[in-house]
C-alpha cells in the first residue's frame, strides 16, 4: 500500500511539473515574442522573484549583518546585470537570433548534462555542493551548446543578423543591423566549429557554475529549493540559475571587449 501511495504521488507530482513548465513556456515565450514592455515586465517580474529569493537564501545562510549587505549587493548586481542583458538581447534592432540562441544554448546545456550523466555517471565535480554533477555531464553540456551555436551560425540567414558564405574559402560573415557593419567569423566551416567548442565550453562551464553557485547557497541555508513560488519546480532562481550566470559573464565580456 506505501508503494502505491508512493507511486500515485510521484504520478501527482509528475503532473504537477508538466503543467507548470507549459505554463512557464507559454509566458516565456508569449513575452519573447511580443516584446515591448511585456518582455520588459516579464524579465523585471522574474528578476523581482529571484532576488527576493537571493535575500531569503542570504539572510539564513548567515547571521551577520555585514556579510548579509554584501550579500544583498551582490545579489543586485548579478541579478541586475543578468536581467539588463536580457531587456538587450531583445534590441529589435538585432532581430530573435541572438536571444533566442543564448536561451536555447543554456537549455542545451542542462539536456545534454543530464542524459550524459545518467548515462555514464563517473566522478563527480563537486559532491558536497551538488551531488548530482559529474563530469560527464559537464561534458554533455559542452556537446549540447557547442551543437546548438554551430546550428545558430549556419541558420542565421537572411535576417538583421546573418551569417552567409564569403569567398572561395566558404567562410562566414556577420552582419550586425542594417548599418553593414560585418566582421568575419572564420576562414572556414571547419574554423567555425572550432570557435563554437569553445564558446560551448565556456557557456557550458558558466550555466554549470551558476548551478553550483545557486547550490552551495542553499547548502548554507538549509534550503532544498530557492523558493516554492513555481508548483512542481520549486523557485525562480532554480529555473535560471545557469541562464543567469551567462548572461552575467556575456555582459561582462560585451562591457570588457577591447
Amino acid at each position: 500500500m506505501a508503494g502505491a501511495d508512493r507511486k500515485a504521488k510521484g504520478s501527482s507530482d509528475l503532473g504537477v511539473r508538466a503543467v507548470s513548465a507549459v505554463v512557464m513556456l507559454a509566458v516565456a515565450g508569449t513575452a519573447v515574442w511580443v516584446g515591448g514592455v511585456l518582455w520588459m515586465a516579464f524579465v523585471c517580474a522574474v528578476a523581482v522573484g529571484v532576488l527576493y529569493e537571493w535575500v531569503r537564501m542570504a539572510r539564513r545562510g548567515t547571521q551577520d549583518p555585514m556579510q548579509r549587505g554584501l550579500w544583498n549587493f551582490a545579489g543586485m548586481f548579478y541579478v541586475g546585470v543578468g536581467a539588463a542583458m536580457l531587456l538587450f538581447l531583445r534590441n529589435p534592432a538585432f532581430t530573435l537570433a541572438p536571444l533566442l540562441t543564448v536561451m536555447l544554448s543554456v537549455i542545451a546545456v542542462d539536456v545534454g548534462a543530464y542524459f550524459a550523466g545518467r548515462t555514464f555517471g563517473g566522478p563527480k565535480i563537486a559532491p558536497a555542493i551538488s551531488p548530482s554533477k559529474t563530469w560527464s555531464g559537464l561534458i554533455g553540456g559542452c556537446v549540447g551548446a557547442t551543437l546548438v551555436l554551430f546550428g545558430a551560425v549556419m541558420l542565421w540567414q537572411g535576417g538583421r543578423i546573418t551569417t552567409t558564405p564569403v569567398g572561395p574559402a566558404g567562410g562566414a560573415q556577420a552582419c550586425l543591423g542594417s548599418s553593414g557593419d560585418c566582421w568575419y567569423l572564420t576562414a572556414s566551416p571547419v574554423a567555425v566549429f572550432a570557435q563554437c567548442l569553445l564558446f560551448g565550453i565556456l557557456l557550458a562551464v558558466c550555466a554549470q557554475a551558476g548551478d553550483f553557485l545557486e547550490s552551495w547557497m542553499k547548502r548554507r541555508a538549509g534550503l532544498k529549493d530557492s523558493g516554492n513560488l513555481i508548483p512542481g519546480h520549486g523557485g525562480f532562481l532554480d529555473r535560471v540559475d545557469g541562464l543567469l550566470a551567462v548572461l552575467f559573464v556575456l555582459a561582462l565580456m560585451i562591457l570588457f571587449q577591447p
